[in-house]
C-alpha cells in the first residue's frame, strides 16, 4: 500500500511514462517503487525511483511487479484534486486498487493489471564533462524559445557559459546563460562540449513533470547521450536519458 497527500506526485511520474511508453511495470519494494523503461526506437530511456519516506505511508513486505496500461492509470489520476489523497493497493486478484478520497468524497476504482515485463533495462554507464541546473520552468522556457525555429537543442558550454541553440529551415535561434542567469542554478564545466539533441522528446519529459516544481540537472558531454534529473519535491529521482543527435 502506498498513500500520498497530493496526486501531483502520482501524476508527474505518470505523465513522464507516458511520453515513451504506453505499458509500465513498476517494481514495489521494501525502499520503495521504482520504474525503468525505453521507448520503442530506443532513443530515450527513464529511470524513477520513489522512495518509501517520500510516502505519507507505505507498507510492502515482498517486492511486486506490477504492469498497468499507461493511459488508464493516467485517466484515473486525472481525476484528483489538489488536496485528494492518493492510495494504492495491489490485490491478489491482479488488479490494482486506486482510493482517491477528499473529507466525504471517495472514489475508488479497480483497475485490472497487465502482464508484466521479465527483462530489466541497464543503465548507461557514463561520465559527463558538463553540468548544468535550471529551474524546471526556466529550462522549458529555453526549449519553447528554441523549438519555434528548430527540431534540435544544441547545448554548448564554452568559458563558463551555457548556449543553447538551433537551426531550422526559417533560421537560427540562440541563448546565453551564464552566472546569475535567472532560473540558472548551478554550472560546473570539466571540459568545454557540444552536442545535440531531439526537442521533441525533451519539450514532452519536461512538460510532463513542469507542474510538479522543482529544477532539473543537465548532464552531458561532446556528441554523448544527455542525462536529466528532475528534482521533484516529496518525490526522488526521475532520470531521463536522451541519445544525441547523430549527425549536427
Amino acid at each position: 500500500m502506498a498513500k500520498t497527500n497530493s496526486p501531483d506526485e502520482w501524476k508527474a511520474v505518470t505523465s513522464a511514462i507516458s511520453t515513451l511508453i504506453d505499458e509500465a511495470t513498476f517494481e514495489a519494494t521494501v525502499e520503495g517503487i521504482s520504474f525503468r523503461g525505453m521507448d520503442p526506437s530506443h532513443v530515450a530511456l527513464i529511470d524513477i525511483h520513489w522512495p518509501n519516506s517520500a510516502f505519507e505511508q507505505y507498507d510492502c513486505d515482498t517486492a511486486v511487479k506490477f504492469g498497468v496500461r499507461v493511459d488508464e492509470f493516467s485517466k484515473l489520476m486525472r481525476r484528483a484534486e489538489k488536496k485528494d489523497t492518493i492510495q494504492v493497493n495491489i490485490g491478489d486478484d491482479s488488479m490494482l486498487f486506486v482510493r482517491i478520497s477528499n473529507n466525504n468524497y471517495v472514489k475508488e476504482y479497480k483497475v485490472r493489471l497487465i502482464e508484466t515485463s521479465a527483462a530489466s533495462t541497464p543503465l548507461p554507464k557514463l561520465n559527463f564533462n558538463c553540468k548544468v541546473v535550471l529551474a524546471t520552468s526556466a529550462f522549458d522556457k529555453v526549449l519553447s524559445d528554441i523549438q519555434v525555429i528548430s527540431e534540435y537543442l544544441s547545448i554548448e558550454s564554452k568559458n563558463k557559459q551555457i548556449e543553447f541553440s538551433g537551426k531550422g529551415d526559417s533560421g537560427e535561434a540562440h541563448i546565453t546563460l551564464e552566472s546569475g542567469s535567472e532560473g540558472l542554478e548551478e554550472v560546473n564545466i570539466q571540459e568545454d562540449s557540444k552536442a545535440t539533441y531531439s526537442l521533441d522528446y525533451l519539450s514532452k519529459i519536461t512538460k510532463a513533470v513542469i507542474s510538479a516544481g522543482g529544477s532539473v540537472a543537465l548532464e552531458y558531454s561532446s556528441k554523448m547521450p544527455l542525462r536529466l534529473e528532475f528534482r521533484v519535491a516529496n518525490m526522488g529521482r526521475i532520470h531521463f536519458y536522451l541519445a544525441p543527435r547523430v549527425q549536427d
